[in-house]
């Protein structure tokens, strides 16, 4: 083998390593389907999978995996009205 091949194929390695770096694999272990809220599930407009759903620590609203032709993104998870689906969180009172 060559110093030619042998840097060939240490070319086309690294190449397969940073490819497969790449491809990111998510398992839906937060808010599935069946982990959604009823409440939140009832107002959920349509065309939004469901199958991977977070509530986000950062605004303390709901997003959803949304896998499009190119990339695969996270967006906010939407009501009927077009409105993002955000928990209120209540501070609590302070303490005399």
């Amino acid at each position: 083998m060559n110093v030619w091949t042998f840097s060939k194929h240490i070319g086309q390695v690294s190449t397969a390593v940073l490819l497969l770096a790449a491809c990111e694999v998510e398992t839906p272990t937060t808010n599935g389907p069946s982990n959604l809220p009823k409440e939140v599930a009832a107002i959920v407009a349509p065309n939004q999978d469901l199958s991977f759903v977070r509530l986000m620590p950062e605004d303390n609203c709901y997003w959803y995996r949304h896998r499009g032709p190119v990339e695969t993104t996270m967006l906010p998870l939407r009501n009927t009205r077009g409105r993002p689906i955000c928990v209120l969180v209540q501070e609590a009172p302070a303490t005399s």
